[in-house]
């Protein structure tokens, strides 16, 4: 049950907020809260923004300081700081998120503006322009992509599509992947173990990578992809031994076994698949469009590049989620709620949307941005046109709000191991997933009452 609209953030709320869980809370409680906005209306206001680097530039910052009129301060994210200043009541005013997977979080804890009522009068992010994604921003109080919106997404790719180099398909003599038509998991999983390249037992250049942004969410839409979900109705609970959460699990499991791409058992010496795909160390990435930004400015290896469309599984609904969605939302306890929403505006439907549009840095999430994606060379209009296809089967996957990505991801990754190296079973790491998420689960579900 959310509390009135009054009510002070319980600090009891928030201790699980991190992967941390009461060590998070421990420092929330610390009372290190940042100075905000003072609210003052008119030129000359002040904003606080928290994000990671890079997020906002300064060069962005000296834009709107010249077309807004407004400066933004911007304070580095930080998970501990950031439940100090929502306890302390003084958040910043516009707040980095991940909306696949923190949007049912925050708004849960009552401490996410609804912005229902700026969109409704603006003329800048208009409704009917807003691509679906942004239903990620949506909670009604039990299901994600319902209900009134918290915030929107700078950009996106539907994360579970892959990219691929046609020189390491060609010279293992393995057929390129259909432009258009999913392959199954299973087939993708072939083909990684055809292009893996080993000497003296190491593996030199991956086969494929496929880990997902986070493994909370890779499984949770794999099982989708199944036809089931990993959570129960109200999100209070997963089943990994499903028939649907099982064979997501089964699959993960088998890839990290036999060692064709980076995983917990195998990991890639530079941390994501980026650099070495860059490197020609990586046949396949499990990255989404947004990864072209980074490809296409090497001209060589953009000729060879290709996007696919994301795997399904055999006999399984064609699902192509979106497991980031990352934006900004709004605190209900800031202090300059009207000079933030502007920023909000410009960030989302000005210059610097525009200009992520045509770095081919993510999919705009205004429709109208659309035809800034950058199409002047063959192949690029070869991956918009694979692109422009896989957005039909676009569907919000819902995540639950008892918990952060991050924290779950921490128990797959002491448990999971065993599974990987051929120690324990499939069906007993099932067993012990549910275990430990499903009491963490629990503990959240207290905590937002």
């Amino acid at each position: 049950m959310r509390p009135h609209a009054g009510a002070p953030v319980s600090r009891r709320r928030f201790l699980s907020l991190s992967a941390g869980g009461a060590a998070a809370g421990a420092a929330a409680l610390s009372g290190c809260a940042l100075q905000v906005s003072s609210g003052v209306s008119g030129a000359g206001e002040t904003i606080t923004v928290m994000v990671n680097s890079g997020d906002i530039t300064p060069e962005q910052v000296q834009q709107a300081k010249k077309e807004l009129g407004i400066k933004i301060a911007l304070v580095k994210y930080d998970i501990t700081k950031l439940i100090a200043m929502l306890t302390s009541g003084n958040p910043p005013d516009l707040v980095r998120g991940v909306g696949a997977v923190d949007l049912p979080y925050f708004a849960a804890r009552d401490v996410a503006e609804e912005l229902d009522p700026y969109f409704a009068r603006s003329s800048v992010l208009k409704l009917d322009d807003l691509d679906p994604v942004n239903d990620l921003w949506r909670y009604d109080g039990r299901t994600q992509g319902k209900g009134p919106r918290y915030g929107m997404a700078k950009d996106f790719s539907q994360d579970s599509m892959y990219w691929y180099n046609t020189s390491a398909f060609e010279k293992a003599g393995v057929d390129l992947p259909p432009e258009t038509d999913p392959v199954t998991y299973e087939e993708w999983l072939d083909t990684a173990k055809s292009l893996v390249q080993r000497k003296s037992g190491q593996t030199t250049v991956f086969g494929g990578s496929y880990s997902g942004l986070t493994r909370s969410t890779l499984l949770t839409t794999m099982t989708a992809s199944a036809g089931g979900s990993l959570f129960n109705d109200d999100f209070s609970r997963v089943d990994f031994t499903t028939p649907e959460a099982r064979k997501a699990l089964a699959w993960y499991v088998d890839y990290c076994r036999t060692k064709v791409g980076p995983s917990l058992i195998q990991p890639d010496p530079n941390g994501w698949d980026g650099p070495t795909y860059q490197a020609g160390r990586m046949a396949m990435s499990n990255s989404g469009y947004w990864l072209g930004g980074m490809i296409y400015p090497d001209k060589k290896l953009a000729k060879v590049s290709s996007l696919a469309p994301a795997p399904l599984f055999a006999g399984g609904a064609r699902i192509s989620a979106c497991q980031g969605g990352t934006g900004l939302w709004m605190p209900r306890k800031a202090k300059n709620k009207d000079a933030a929403w502007r920023v909000f505006e410009w960030f989302f439907g000005g210059e610097p949307a525009k200009a992520r549009a045509a770095g081919g840095w993510g999919i705009p999430t205004l429709k109208s941005l659309r035809s800034l994606m950058p199409a002047q060379e063959d192949y690029q209009k070869r991956v918009l046109k694979v692109q422009e296809n896989e957005l039909k089967h676009f569907s919000v996957v819902s995540f639950t709000p008892y918990t952060r990505a991050d924290a779950l991801d921490a128990l797959f990754n002491q448990i999971a191991p065993a599974a990987m190296n051929g120690q324990i079973s499939v069906d007993t790491l099932a067993g012990r997933l549910n275990s430990s998420i499903n009491e963490q689960l629990k503990r959240g579900k207290e905590q937002v009452g």
